[in-house]
């Protein structure tokens, strides 16, 4: 356990953020699953609508700094190539 002061409000920031990192990456990949299994149903509008709930969701990740710029665009990329291919 930290002593010093400044180390102990750092620990404090540092459980807030996790906190809230943690929330957005869960919903990111909810949002990513569930366009997945749209594309595999085969339901095109509800397929094309979740993928843009994701790409939104991916971006938004990506702009809080929760993941990387490149990771979010990957898996966007792999979710058009998806529902491209589905269509």
């Amino acid at each position: 356990m930290a002593n010093i002061k400044s180390a102990i409000k750092q620990m404090r920031q540092n459980e807030k953020r996790r906190a809230r990192n943690r929330m957005v990456r869960s919903s990111t990949r909810t949002a990513m699953k569930k366009a997945n299994i749209l594309i595999a149903s085969g339901d095109e509008q509800e397929a094309t609508d979740a993928v843009r709930q994701a790409i939104s969701a991916l971006d938004k990740a990506a702009q809080k700094g929760v993941i990387h710029p490149n990771n979010a665009a990957r898996h966007k990329s792999r979710l058009m190539k998806k529902l491209e291919a589905a269509k």
